[in-house]
């Protein structure tokens, strides 16, 4: 499957001709290999589900999977390791908004959805605890984020659009708008959950 391209920066001085065969560049030696290397994720709007804050927040997140590319170069672990931390804080906060819309929109399969994300959210925790205990595990969280985010968006993201684009037509509001009035309720109804809910909406939207 070919749904984003990667540029690999420390792979463009090599002799060895490339093609781009969907997420990994590839020499031609006697036998075709993946080349050792991180890269840098280009977002194609085919990727879009035409849902503006869900489209904003899938990009947010490969900006972040760039990042953690970037932080790489700098061999500082402290800089990886808050790259990391923040990587998994806003995806979780992504996932919290998006299960709160397809639950408002009535998506009769939000339940094994949100099991997927609590999947995700172990395995990149197990990632950090790795890291944490002084392994060097970038490159496979770089590939394994990489892999699944544009995965998830085609397949379990892709399945739910159809129904939340047909609600947010029947009451002519956004995915925003709507979210932030369950948060609003959540808040005034009192409890841990409310203030846990203000603190993903904030961290998205700001405020």
């Amino acid at each position: 499957m070919s749904f984003f391209l990667l540029h690999p920066p420390d792979a463009l001085d090599s002799d060895q001709p490339r093609a781009a065969f969907g997420c990994r560049y590839w020499t031609f030696t006697s036998t075709c290999k993946v080349l050792k290397t991180m890269a840098h994720l280009v977002w194609k709007t085919e990727l879009n589900t035409g849902i503006h804050e869900i489209d904003t927040q899938h990009q947010r997140i490969v900006q972040y999977i760039n990042a953690l590319d970037d932080a790489r170069r700098t061999n500082d672990r402290k800089v990886v390791g808050r790259i990391i931390e923040e990587t998994i804080d806003y995806t979780a906060s992504h996932f919290a908004f998006e299960e709160a819309m397809i639950e408002d929109a009535g998506y009769p399969f939000s339940g094994p959805h949100k099991k997927v994300h609590e999947i995700f959210v172990r395995r990149v925790t197990e990632f950090r605890a790795r890291f944490e205990s002084g392994e060097e595990v970038l490159a496979e969280l770089h590939d394994m984020l990489s892999r699944w985010l544009f995965n998830h968006i085609r397949h379990e993201d892709g399945a739910y659009v159809a129904t939340v684009k047909a609600h947010l037509r029947t009451t002519d509001s956004s995915a925003e708008v709507l979210v932030h009035a369950q948060v609003r309720q959540a808040v005034q109804q009192g409890g841990a959950a409310g203030q846990v809910k203000l603190g993903w909406m904030r961290r998205l939207f700001g405020g």
